[in-house]
């Protein structure tokens, strides 16, 4: 039987690119060589589609000691010093010519978490991993999800949206409106990125401006919202018209909340499989992760996170994330480990249900 070709695509535009690195390592070390030929698709910073040596080249660096042993801008002149000779042949775009079976998503952030590589796909006639073009769109908008999210019954930190050109012609009108609804602390994210970036605990009038300009500066919508008192619980989503929960994980971050830092750099976060809630609790939260993938058109795989209080049992939807961390340290494949389903099977899983999914997408004619 002739080996399926994947293509693992990887990097991308987005501010998560050194991450989606790592999760595509951590992908094509547990792909099985016996039945898979991987052929690793590298998108540059700037876009530039590179496959061959050089992807080959950027996804065997360990990218995860890098980024502990030194700064993330070191991490990217490292990446941006050795595409350089290569950017003069970019990869063909292609996927049917270069034999391409389906394609395992790695891309975290913009461009490849939202929906615009998943549409690509479709275009391409490539069936692909993860949830598809709507599901993925939507759940990239943190605004949105919560407004589908709350429609669907699930309960939402209250919190309001600002648009970065509305906050630049009149920040202090701004300042104003926020102080007038939230006590502080309150969380001040930008509504389109992943891995924590761009994330502030607001704690004073003084921190405030910093706290928007940042996020502003990521993103053309801003999430201002209420701090949830409560563990921070994440459940994995496997499958398509019949998913299936993990056992709840719990995160006690080693700061004041699980930034970009303490995710990929410090390390100080604590994990706990299985959460720490009571089992009848946990089964609440799992049902709760369910109707959330459901509701948003989910497909494939999603991580679905939450704020839960044991005492009052309320159990907050923080967000939703399509294309999870695969790196070493990631919840994901830790809770699918965890729920009986190894890394090395989770992989396959995926390609199964990305095959499965497009013969469902193709027959009703989408």
């Amino acid at each position: 039987m002739p080996l399926i070709s994947v293509a693992l695509i990887f990097g991308g535009k987005s501010a998560e690119h050194e991450i989606s690195i790592i999760s595509a390592k951590s992908i094509a070390a547990n792909i099985s060589t016996q039945r898979y030929r991987v052929v690793p698709v590298y998108i540059t910073c700037d876009g530039v589609w590179l496959s061959e040596g050089i992807a080959r080249d950027i996804l065997n660096l360990d990218l995860s000691a890098l980024l502990r042993a030194s700064s993330q801008a070191a991490v990217s002149s490292t990446l941006n010093d050795m595409v350089q000779q290569a950017r003069q042949k970019p990869f063909d775009f292609d996927f049917k010519a270069a034999g391409i079976d389906v394609a395992f998503i790695a891309l975290h952030g913009s461009y490849g978490e939202d929906g615009r590589i998943q549409g690509f796909l479709d275009t391409c006639g490539i069936p692909y991993t993860g949830c598809g073009v709507l599901a993925s769109s939507l759940t990239m908008d943190k605004a949105l999800t919560k407004l589908c999210a709350a429609d669907a019954g699930l309960v939402v930190a209250p919190s309001i949206t600002l648009f970065s050109a509305d906050y630049h012609a009149d920040p202090e009108a701004a300042h104003k409106e926020i102080e007038k609804q939230f006590e502080y602390p309150f969380f001040v994210k930008p509504a389109n990125l992943g891995s924590s970036v761009g994330i502030s605990k607001v704690h004073s009038t003084e921190a405030l401006p910093h706290a928007l300009e940042s996020a502003c500066s990521l993103d053309s919508k801003v999430l201002v919202e209420k701090a949830i008192t409560g563990r921070e619980i994440e459940v994995a989503i496997l499958g398509n018209e019949q998913p299936q929960a993990s056992i709840c994980g719990e995160i006690e971050p080693g700061g004041d909340f699980y930034d970009y830092e303490d995710k990929y750099m410090h390390n100080a976060a604590k994990l706990f499989i299985p959460a720490r809630i009571p089992d009848d609790l946990q089964k609440e939260v799992q049902s709760a992760a369910l109707k959330t993938f459901k509701a948003l058109g989910c497909k494939g795989m999603s991580r679905v996170d939450f704020f839960v209080d044991e005492n009052s049992r309320n159990i907050v939807l923080n967000e939703v994330n399509t294309i999870p961390g695969f790196t070493d340290i990631s919840m994901f494949p830790r809770l699918m480990e965890a729920t009986g389903i190894s890394f090395s099977e989770l992989v396959e899983r995926l390609i199964q249900l990305a095959q499965e999914n497009s013969k469902t997408f193709n027959s009703i004619g989408l």
